[in-house]
């Protein structure tokens, strides 16, 4: 890609470097943001600014957060007795966009994956049963929300032969066929697990 100005070369590089953004589209957000008014460019570059200057991590439950404890955690509203695991803060923005989930959270930062170099000592699992520890209000159930993978399965195994000695109901997220999709298209493992997991009508 030939640029005739070294700036927008620069510039494009950058944006180019966010997830799913080419060099094509970056192109096209930094021409976009050239035809702004110099204010509108100046609110993004200082909103950006902003959030890596100020964000911080709940030191409840790990979800980023403006203040020390996250808007979730000091809800009143939110049911105490459920936490619901989860690998990163994307987990979440996206059960929470459900709307269908009230209680707390606990945001792992990962899952174990030996192949990658992260063990349970990287992950805040040692800090979830410090939590259920130390809880004021007993905790009931634990939800784990955890990816359908290898390393999700590995993470779930491990989290399940630290709890034993706690008197909490574990239990995982439903893993099915997705709804409006053909069974002829759904991978063998995700409809073997709706057959074993099938519910009554």
């Amino acid at each position: 890609m030939n640029f005739s100005s070294k700036l927008v070369e620069k510039a494009v590089a950058e944006v180019a470097k966010l997830p799913g953004i080419g060099k094509k589209s970056a192109l096209r957000i930094v021409l976009h943001l050239l035809k702004q008014p110099p204010a509108e460019t100046e609110l993004l570059s200082e909103a950006l600014q902003t959030l890596r200057q100020q964000i911080r991590h709940c030191r409840v439950c790990y979800n980023i957060a403006d203040e020390e404890v996250c808007s979730i955690c000091s809800s009143p509203r939110r049911d105490r007795s459920l936490i619901c695991v989860v690998e990163d803060m994307r987990d979440v923005m996206a059960i929470e966009n459900t709307g269908q989930y009230t209680g707390l959270y606990h945001v792992l930062g990962g899952v174990i994956s030996p192949l990658d170099g992260i063990g349970p000592e990287d992950l805040k699992l040692e800090a979830l049963l410090e939590r259920l520890q130390n809880s004021p209000e007993p905790v009931k159930e634990l939800i784990l929300a955890l990816p359908a993978t290898v390393e999700g399965d590995t993470t779930a195994f491990y989290l399940n032969k630290k709890l034993q000695p706690f008197d909490i109901r574990l239990t995982s997220i439903a893993r099915g066929v997705p709804v409006g999709s053909e069974l002829e298209y759904t991978d063998e493992v995700t409809l073997g697990r709706s057959i074993m997991n099938r519910v009554t009508l």
